[in-house]
């Protein structure tokens, strides 16, 4: 059995240059990976180095986010939702709801 599958990778710069990276893997579920999922998904803002949101799940902190520099636990659910909050935190930082265009 492979150890990760790649589920979804995608760079986009926009218009205005900023940066939108998402990866996702598929990984065997295990003591380290329990949701059998791994990811990075990251806005940077144009001119930065650092994300503006960032949400992943590296161990040993498991799942988490990182909103304007501030750590906090993310409650994992499945994929389509991590995509969906992760969306809605770029939106309401930006303020741009047709955010992203891709």
């Amino acid at each position: 059995m492979p150890r990760a599958t790649l589920a979804l990778r995608e760079k986009v710069i926009d218009d205005q240059g900023n940066i939108l990276e998402l990866v996702i893997w598929r990984v065997p579920v295990a003591v380290r990976s329990p949701s059998g999922v791994r990811y990075r998904l990251a806005f940077v803002r144009r001119g930065e180095e650092k994300p503006a949101v960032l949400y992943d799940n590296h161990s040993p902190k498991g799942h988490h986010r990182h909103m304007l520099g501030v750590e906090e636990p993310y409650s994992f659910v499945g994929v389509d939702r991590l995509l969906a909050d992760f969306t809605a935190d770029v939106r309401r930082i930006t303020g741009d709801d047709t955010w992203p265009r891709r």
